[in-house]
């Protein structure tokens, strides 16, 4: 297992939020997290980066056979874990450049130019030199957002990465350039068995998944999960029915 979560429970401000979470994600594996507003799904993204305000109050997280339960957020980062946030902040006074720099090389740049691969892959998501120079995500769009932080991400080049809502409020030719960067970052150029990269989507349409494969679905009810498999069954039975159909499967087991 690249990532292993056991009998995590997981406070904010006192009120437990998440519990009995079991999740195993392998290594080349993708993984789809779905679930219904307020369901908990965002505290498990957190909880796993390690921010401080989500308190694990019993459970371990393993990875890459590491317990990392108590490292922070920043011992998380460089031990491989990466995220793509549904609505991330805007930071003044740093470039997209800087960051980029920064993050492919784990430390401060050396000098003000960008690698040649980072440049290239800058192009690929049509994040010219303009969007470089400016402050990281100030005043961009939707899919701008976006294509910055996959960008982001490729600089990075973690071993897991989650991915928060990457369907959401982007047009169609960016959720195609998005996807096409998601399925690299996951390995999914590579044949299954050699796939090094593991993943977990946050997703409420599913829409993303017409364009990247997931290996296996769970649905998050009142911070626990509900039932895991086939993601483009339990897709279809949410789409058909909503997520009362899974309260009620719920209710039968």
């Amino acid at each position: 297992m690249l990532l292993k979560i056991t009998d995590l429970a997981v406070e904010v401000n006192g009120r437990e939020i998440l519990s009995d979470i079991d999740l195993n994600i392998g290594k080349g594996e993708t993984h789809v997290l779905l679930g219904p507003n307020g369901s908990g799904k965002s505290t498990l993204f957190n909880a796993i980066l390690g921010f401080p305000n989500y308190k694990i109050t019993r459970g371990s997280i393993v990875f890459k056979g590491e317990d990392i339960t108590n490292y922070n957020t920043t011992d998380r980062v460089r031990a491989g874990i990466g995220v793509s946030y549904q609505n991330p902040p805007a930071i003044r006074g740093v470039k997209l450049k800087s960051i980029l720099q920064m993050e492919s090389m784990g430390g401060l740049p050396e000098n003000e130019e960008l690698s040649p691969e980072l440049q290239k892959l800058a192009e690929k998501l049509k994040m010219s030199d303009s969007y470089l120079e400016r402050d990281v995500n100030l005043g961009f769009s939707g899919g701008e957002v976006k294509r910055s932080e996959i960008l982001q991400l490729l600089a990075q080049n973690p071993d897991f990465v989650m991915f928060d809502e990457p369907d959401s409020g982007v047009d169609i030719e960016n959720v195609e350039l998005i996807a096409e960067e998601i399925n690299v970052l996951l390995d999914k150029n590579k044949k299954p068995g050699m796939r090094e990269k593991s993943g977990l989507l946050i997703t409420h349409l599913g829409y993303i998944l017409n364009f990247v494969g997931a290996d296996t679905a769970h649905v998050l009810m009142d911070g626990r999960i509900a039932c895991s498999g086939n993601p483009a069954e339990i897709l279809d039975d949410i789409r058909k029915e909503g997520f009362k159909g899974c309260v009620e499967c719920c209710r039968v087991h």
